[in-house]
């Protein structure tokens, strides 16, 4: 493999003196490593945009780039050279999986590089990969799924077991789709699909050096101005935020942020994306109300859990986290229930209370519930002139409490929703103008300030103080008790 083959040229190469010992003797094994020019991987130090990183590259010209017992030395010692120097991974693959002509000395590389991918996670760091053609077996099913940001060329051939494979051991021809980097892309294995041309640069927006500005976001619903006033009344602050020519997380997000690297899931009703605002870095996960195409999008389990794979990744890596809440609440249905809906809404709040980096939540529209709560439980959080946040509904209010959700506006004002009740209330921190093109970057730098001095933890801290203003002081039974108990802890 030449230099220029190599997705970025090697500022230092490592490990190539290393060679296989045969480990099984395989019959014609030996003349092929002699008459190999090197081994199936190649490792280094490489620089882009200034920025330093160890690349791990597969070539498939060597053993159809498949690991065996020297490659998987080479994967090991390139993660944890990079959790010495605290650098980044930046990985591409184009494989056959394990080599078999070293048997269970290849396959034990699995775990082996398994372990040294996930210390280099551990140890706060980032990592990307970028499958090729084809990338399959052994090295997809261990440390090439486990690097945090994941592109593929468009038509790979990537899964487990390559197509020949399959069909041998199942009988059946496969559909056309299937072990696609389309088909991965959209099940969310993938994060991107990446042109051959484009990959240098996406990796350079993943290590945080040049831009990648996110594209498909209607920004024909941005207004070049609007005015920013209270709503007269919570019925018409209701109607407002559910208009479908409001912005909602989508819009927002490519508003504020100059770069965006998706991390993709099954459920567009949430959008997430390493992301930049002014210069700095952050995590962004935006919900779209627009994602059923009718401004009403619902967000479901799996949209829960690419949150939560973003809330893990701006731990892990120590980045700041922004979330855009505006949704009807989460889906209710069978198939939601079946796949466990409430517990992945509990799992997801629960990942914001562990989150050691500042959160800051902008309701941009419709806080529905439990749905939005998941992703409203942050160290800052601010509403819009008109925007609500709600325990329920109106109409499901009245459905419960009348039967008849056609008196949903009885009940708007008694559930104090509006962005002012909400902070009389203690439960919101303030009001941030509405979305507009002339206001673009007086919000940008009003949530990087919000950043800036949030401290994590103050979301505990908001909602006990909250919570204790709920209790009468002069509640006898059990309630005085509990309030004794919150007003003696300090969070």
């Amino acid at each position: 493999m030449r230099d220029g083959e190599l997705l970025l040229p090697l500022k230092e190469e490592w490990d190539r003196e290393l060679a296989s010992a045969d480990p099984l003797e395989f019959p014609g094994y030996a003349e092929a490593l002699a008459a190999a020019p090197g081994e199936s991987i190649r490792t280094g130090l490489v620089v882009s945009q200034g920025v330093r990183a160890v690349l791990i590259q597969s070539d498939f010209d060597i053993f159809g780039g498949t690991m065996g017992a020297v490659a998987g030395e080479q994967i090991v010692r390139s993660f944890r050279r990079a959790v010495d120097l605290r650098l980044p991974v930046v990985a591409v693959t184009r494989t056959g999986g394990a080599r078999m002509q070293e048997g269970m000395a290849a396959l034990i590389q699995m775990p082996r590089t398994v372990v040294a991918a996930d210390e280099h996670a551990r140890s706060g760091l980032l990592s990307a990969i970028v499958y090729r053609s084809p990338t399959t077996g052994g090295v997809y099913a261990s440390w090439a799924s486990l690097l945090d940001v994941r592109a593929a060329e468009p038509h790979a051939t990537l899964g487990f077991a390559g197509p020949r494979v399959v069909r041998q051991v199942t009988g059946e021809a496969l559909p056309a789709w299937s072990h696609t980097a389309e088909s991965a892309y959209q099940a969310g294995w993938v994060d991107a699909l990446i042109e051959r041309t484009d990959q240098v640069a996406w990796v350079d927006a993943v290590l945080g050096s040049a831009d990648w500005p996110l594209t498909d976001a209607d920004l024909g619903r941005i207004p070049s101005t609007v005015p920013n006033v209270l709503p007269p009344s919570a019925q018409v602050a209701i109607r407002q935020a559910r208009s479908r020519s409001r912005p909602s997380g989508l819009e927002w997000a490519s508003a504020l942020c100059s770069s965006w690297v998706e991390l993709k899931g099954q459920d567009p009703s949430i959008r997430v994306g390493l992301a930049r605002i002014l210069g700095e870095r952050v995590v962004v996960v935006a919900m779209d109300r627009y994602a059923d195409g009718m401004g009403a999008a619902r967000t479901g389990p799996a949209a829960y859990r690419l949150a939560r794979r973003a809330i893990g990744l701006a731990d892990r890596i120590g980045l700041p986290l922004l979330t855009l809440v505006d949704t009807p609440g989460a889906e209710p249905g069978p198939a939601a229930e079946r796949d466990g809906i409430a517990a992945e809404i509990a799992a997801t709040i629960r990942a914001m209370s562990r989150l050691r980096m500042p959160s800051v939540c902008v309701c941009v529209g419709e806080g529905g519930s439990g749905g939005a709560m998941a992703l409203g439980h942050a160290d800052r959080l601010f509403m819009l002139p008109s925007s609500v946040f709600s325990v329920i509904s109106p109409e499901g209010a009245a459905a419960i409490l009348y039967r008849d959700a056609s008196r949903a506006d009885e009940l708007a004002g008694p559930l104090r929703l509006t962005s002012a009740e909400l902070i009389g209330l203690g439960i919101a921190d303030g009001v941030l103008p509405e979305l507009a093109v002339d206001r673009v970057s007086f919000l940008a730098q009003a949530v990087v300030s919000a950043i800036g001095t949030a401290m994590p933890g103050d979301r505990d801290r908001r909602i006990a103080k909250a919570t204790r203003s709920f209790i009468r002081a002069d509640s006898a039974g059990p309630a005085e008790p509990v309030a004794r108990h919150l007003a003696a802890r300090p969070s």
